[in-house]
Parts: C-alpha cells; structure tokens; sequence
C-alpha cells in the first residue's frame, strides 16, 4: 500500500533544462496547461497528476450567460472551454482530449451570501486564473472569492478563501459533462459525505455506464448543511406543494438522499480571509475504497504540500526528455506537448489494488499498474510508440492491462473506458499496438495469450466478431463494400488492412508461417479501391463497382463522406503506411505518387488533426532525394499548428495524439507505421535532446541527439551520423535508434 504512494510522491529528483540564454528552469515551468483548451482541442487546465485517476477542472460550460457556450447547445466534449467566463463548479474525474462528452461531474462550487442552488444563478465570472501542472486557480468576482484546487493519483484536495459573512459550499451531483443521470448521497457526519454517481453513455453506446465512489471531507464544521433536489412538476395531486417542478432544499433532512438532480449544501459563518478547504476521494470500485484512496493520499498532508508532490510528479516524468536550444516558444511547445501525452491512459486501480474488471461486476486486484481510457483509434499511431521509448514500464502495463481484459471480456480493446467497451471508432487497434511493443523488445507479457486475442478478432465470422462486425465480406472479397450511403466501409477496411499487416509481422517473428501469409495477404486487399480514374481510393458495391457519383472532397469538415470515416478519400489515401512501395505502384510510379502527395498540401487538402493522414509528411522520405520535401512539411506544420496560446493544438489532441506528433517531429523521427520498430528522420527543433532510457529496458542510459548548423539558415540534414559513423538513409530502426548512444544531424542549407 505504501509502495504504490511513495511512487508519486517521493520519487523526486532535481531536475534543470538549459534555455538558449543559459538561464535555469525546470521543464515543468514551460507547461502552459491553457494550451488546446479552445479551437476544439478538448484539453482542459485542471489539476490532475501524471496519468493520474483524479484531475479536479475549472467547470465553465453550463449557462448561456454573458455569450457563454453551453455543453447542451451543440455537441461538446470537455469541461472547460477557454473564452468561456461563467464558472459553476469544480468537476472532478474528467477527460483530456476527447470528442464525446463524459465524465466531468461532482461539481464542488464556493458561494457568498444566501443560499441558492440553481446553477443559472450561484455561478459567476472570475478572473485572474493561473494553472500549472497539478494546480488551478482563479478569482470569483461575484463571491470575491479565491478558489485553489490540487490533486493527488486519486484524490482532489480544494481551497477556498471567504470574504466575511456567510460562505456555502455546494456539491452538485445533478449536473456535469456526463449525458447519464442519477446519484445517491449521504451524510457520514457534518463534515463527511460519501455517495456514488452514475457515468457513461460515451458516444452512442447507451449500455456503457458505471459507478464512480465518492467521499468529500471539509475542514470546517458547518453552520447548518443539507440536501436539495430538483422536483418533477406536480398538478392537481399536489396543489399545496410549493416546490412543484422547482429546486426543493432539505434543511432537517440528512438521511440518504437519491434522484437524477440532487445535491448538498454547507453554509458557514466566514470572516475575511478565512479558509476552507475540500478534499474529494474517489474510486471505480466502492465508497471503501474511495475513502481509503483519501485517507493515504491525503492524510497529513496540507494543501501545499500535495501541490508540491504534484509539481515534483510532473517534473520528474518531464525531466525524461531534455531540451536545449530552440526558441522559448518552442520549447513552451514541446513540454506542454509532454504534459497532454501523460495524462491518458491513466491508473484505474485504487491504492489496494482493486478495479473493477472489464464488462463485469467482479472486482479484481492488480499488481502492477491497470490502466483505463484506452482511445486506440488515435493512440496506436504514436502514443504508445512514445510510451515505448521514455516510459517502457507503463507501457508493458498497459499491453497486459490489455491482454486481461481479453481475459475477462473475451476481447482485446477498442475504446475502452474504466472498464467498458465504448466500441468508439473502427478497426482492431489494439494488434499494430501489442505488435509494436513486441516487436521493440519489450516482451514482459504472456505474447501467446495476445496471439490469440488478435487471431480471435482477425479471424471470426462478423456476427460474432466485436472487433470487426463487417469481416465476412472483409475475408471473402478481401474488401468492404459500401453497402448504406455513409458506413465508413473503405476506412474499416483500412484499419483492418493495417491490423493484419502488423498481426504477421508478429506470427511470421514466432514461426506461424501459414498465419504470417493469410494476414500479409489481406493487407494488401487496399488496392481493390484505387481508381485510377480520381488516383485516389474509392468505396466500392456490392459487385465490385465503384461507387458513383463520386467526389473525392466530399466529406471536407467532417461532413459525411460515403465510405470514409471523419475524412474524404485525400485523408485516407496513402493511408497505406505497411505497403508504400504497392500504393506507389498503383499511382504509377515515383513520380506521382511525391506529386499527388505534394498536392494534398498545396492545394490544402491535409488535415492536422485527422489521425488517417498524420504520417503524410513523412512519406516523401520513402524516396531517395525527395526528403527534403518532409523536412520542410515537418517544419512549416510543426511552426503553423502548434503553440503555446489556447488555440495551439489543432483540433482535438485525442488523448495526447496530436501532442506525440509534435514531440517525435520536434526530436527529429516519427513511427509512420505502427506495428514496425522503424522511424523516419527529419530535423530536430533543438540544439541538443536528452532521452533518459529506462536501464532496466535499455543498455544505453541515454540517447542524445545533436543538431549541428553550419550556418544559421541551415534547415536541411545534410548527414546523419549514430556515434560518429555515417547512417545510410533517412529511416533508422528502432534498435539503432536506443542503442546509438549519440545521433548527430549535420545541416545545410
């Protein structure tokens, strides 16, 4: 029990990153948390703990007031939303880049003066908001009230400074980002509640809710406290009641309380300046375990003292990479970049080990680490190939995470969140994932039990396959067809196609020959849908025609597209990383391939925040003296689409995918193809890069990567050299690359 604490909170180290003027500051000091909270990043400035179970967030999306945007307007994903300026509450346990609304509730909120528990009237403005890794704060100008908030793995600890008079606390439990309703709350004495509230429905899947635990301590007793409800409307039957259809607040009542839209309240006699401070356990399991996960994270300890092991976390995770060089922005960039990468998958086990297992209501015990918000359609690209190199310790939890839940479910992941199967996005993305871990060396995990979960799902007819429902026609005609206006067939088929080339990398690396072909075989069914007609892909019917009237703009903006998925047919094109050399063939030669791909950014036809076509600027560097053309694009997006103000992701980050692309373009390599331990190399954004390699994974303590100019405008790698000898090519494998000790890129003009 202790071991799993002390983790986070002693193991700190001092931890230095050299700017460009020589001056000393941490990596956690350049983490804007601000950074993707608008422009439909969906990140929030929360407090929240290296892939921690907690993260305690600023709730400002309720109420159309003063032009504010409401979670109930239009579709909406995320707690906070950067110009919005009417705060209702504190949500506690939330999600970071994401493109469904969940989660986002246990709404803690300070008030002055009477008592009131209506939202579209107790919230107000604030200013003066600062966050940093593992804080937030702000001013409530209604109040005059300053709110502070921290968090541990587990638990959220909240600080309130009162003006004099009368103070209220409010626990919402009615509200949040969540589309599921209902709670139960109790009081364990005046300054201890405990509770559940149901979570879930995660986009379009009504059936996946679950419970999240609670218990909520305050430091103060209570003048008075008590519970309010929101009453279904009454007629005839009830005439006398005055509460009819309206908030009723409990003032001599504090039993249990059930419904969809309670909560409970604390009044205080305040003088000025006066503090009281919060704390929120929380857990998956039981309100046991929740009161527990608080009192070890929590015992003892004050607010700055959790603040501080928070911050220390955060720099010591951020201290696995060293920059130096570059501009301050850029570096801004990079570790806020690192920041958003470590929140998710985060820890669902409690401090004893507990979680509930997948699609179950057994409570199991883990021994290591059980990971929950697996968001694989985005993260099997890069997420996990980063998790790989810097933090190769969780990322072997995570695959075995995986493999039991194929234990308990039957099936390996697809969107998994705290324990149900959300069957968010398409494809089998949990294969290229396990496949790339294996196949980089991190082998810790029972690989035959895993073979078997990915031949399940590659291999079972579509009516019993979770996986991929549409497989018959998938393993009879080797394609998809579109068989309803607008069902995504060409991009399954692709993600199957990318599933089952990885899948025989790894049955041919453990001599399953006969499986190595079946799988290689079918990848290549891709080329059923080229057109030379449009060069690019196309859906096809039924009998094997092609889809017409075809556009291949028509699904631009996320607009429906017939057979593409969030996309048209130039996102998904050279969506084909496992078989450049066919697609190439397919167009025609080199020639066509580098010009109708240069096409796609000239023309603007890319889009950076669309996972199909991410690695596009890598792919020139297939061709000899054509890589130039990658270092450019690299650059040119890196500078465009990624800063350090809110708008500064481009799009959604998707639990930390558009932040891995920004890291591995700014260190100089990217995996364009998951499931294969090989990169491909551009230019670094800094002088010098210091990966600190885990020794118990890797000889080398550290990989150091070297940018040399020549002259100032040198923007082009001129040689790559791996401890001073000459590297041949612009692609390096993943064993070179860990065991290089020293890369130096020589630039020229």
């Amino acid at each position: 029990m202790k071991k799993r604490f002390l983790y986070w909170v002693f193991l700190v180290f001092p931890v230095v990153s050299v700017g460009a003027q020589g001056s000393a500051t941490s990596p956690v000091d350049y983490v804007n948390p601000f950074v993707g909270t608008t422009n439909y990043g969906t990140t929030n400035p929360g407090a929240v703990c290296p892939q921690g179970m907690m993260s305690v967030v600023p709730f400002n999306v309720m109420g159309t007031v003063d032009g504010n945007i409401d979670k109930d307007s239009r579709w909406w994903s995320t707690p906070y939303e950067y110009k919005n300026t009417y705060f209702t509450g504190y949500s506690h346990v939330n999600l970071s880049g994401v493109g469904c609304p969940e989660l986002g509730s246990l709404l803690l909120m300070p008030t002055a003066g009477a008592l009131n528990v209506d939202y579209l009237q107790y919230g107000s403005g604030y200013k003066d908001e600062q966050a940093s890794p593992g804080y937030y704060s702000n001013y409530l100008t209604k109040y005059g009230i300053k709110t502070e908030v921290t968090a541990t793995p587990r638990t959220g600890r909240a600080r309130f400074i009162f003006p004099a008079g009368q103070g209220n606390i409010l626990l919402n439990l009615g509200e949040g980002l969540t589309n599921e309703t209902g709670a139960t709350v109790r009081f364990v004495n005046d300054r201890e509640i405990e509770g559940s509230k149901l979570l879930g429905s995660f986009c379009y899947n009504p059936n996946a809710v679950f419970p999240v635990y609670f218990v909520m301590r305050i430091d103060k007793s209570p003048k008075t406290r008590g519970y309010w409800k929101q009453m279904r409307p009454m007629t005839v039957e009830a005439q006398w009641d005055f509460t009819s259809g309206k908030r009723k607040i409990y003032t001599s009542y504090t039993k249990e309380m059930s419904g969809d839209d309670i909560g409970t309240w604390f009044t205080f006699d305040t003088t000025e300046g006066e503090v009281i401070e919060v704390s929120m356990g929380v857990s998956f399991v039981s309100i046991a375990n929740a009161r527990q996960n608080l009192e070890v994270e929590q015992e003892g300890r004050n607010f700055e003292q959790i603040h501080t092991a928070a911050r220390q976390a955060w720099n010591k995770d951020l201290n696995r990479i060293l920059v130096e060089g570059g501009t301050e922005e850029q570096r801004r960039v990079f570790y806020t970049s690192m920041y958003h990468f470590l929140i998710h998958p985060n820890i669902l086990q409690d401090i004893n080990g507990q979680y509930p297992a997948m699609e179950s209501n057994e409570i199991r015990t883990v021994k290591g680490n059980r990971y929950t918000v697996f968001s694989l359609w985005d993260t099997y690209r890069n997420v996990h190939q980063l998790m790989t190199l810097v933090f190769p310790d969780r990322q072997l939890d995570m695959v075995r995470t995986m493999i039991d839940m194929y234990h308990e479910h039957g099936w390996l992941p697809k969107w998994e969140l705290y324990g149900r199967e959300t069957l968010t996005m398409e494809g089998d993305p949990s294969i290229p994932v396990i496949v790339d871990t294996w196949m980089k060396g991190l082998r810790d995990f029972d690989v035959e039990t895993a073979y078997e979960a990915m031949y399940k799902s590659a291999t079972t007819p579509g009516k019993d396959n979770l996986m991929r429902p549409d497989a018959d026609d998938y393993f009879s005609l080797g394609y998809i067809p579109l068989r309803e206006q607008y069902d995504n067939s060409v991009s399954h088929a692709l993600e199957y196609y990318i599933a089952d080339y990885a899948l025989s990398r790894l049955a041919l690396a453990l001599g399953k020959k006969e499986d190595a072909r079946l799988f290689y075989d079918r990848s290549l069914g891709y080329r059923h849908y080229y057109s030379k007609e449009f060069g690019t892909l196309r859906p096809l019917l039924p009998d094997g025609t092609f889809y017409s009237p075809f556009n291949p703009m028509e699904g631009a903006n996320f607009a429906p597209s017939p057979g593409f998925h969030e996309g048209n047919a130039w996102n998904y094109t050279f969506y084909v990383p496992h078989d450049i050399v066919g697609l190439t063939h397919l167009m025609g030669g080199k020639k066509n391939f580098v010009n109708k791909l240069q096409k796609i950014f000239d023309e603007g036809l890319y889009d950076p925040a669309n996972e199909p076509d991410i690695a596009y600027p890598y792919l020139f560097s297939y061709f000899r003296g054509e890589e130039w053309r990658t270092q450019k694009q690299v650059k040119d997006l890196l500078a465009r689409y990624f800063t350090s103000r809110p708008n500064g992701i481009p799009g959604n980050d998707d639990t930390g995918t558009m932040s891995a692309w920004a890291i591995f373009s700014m260190m100089g390599f990217y995996p364009d193809c998951p499931g294969i331990p090989e990169y491909t190399l551009t230019v670094p954004t800094f002088d010098k890069i210091t990966i600190q390699l885990d020794p118990r994974y890797y000889k080398e303590k550290q990989l150091v990567i070297r940018t040399v100019r020549p002259v100032a405008d040198a923007g082009y790698i001129k040689e790559v050299k791996l401890n001073g000898k000459r590297h041949t090519g612009f692609r390096i494998m993943h064993d070179e690359l860990i065991h290089a000790g020293d890369i130096e890129f020589i630039l020229t003009r």
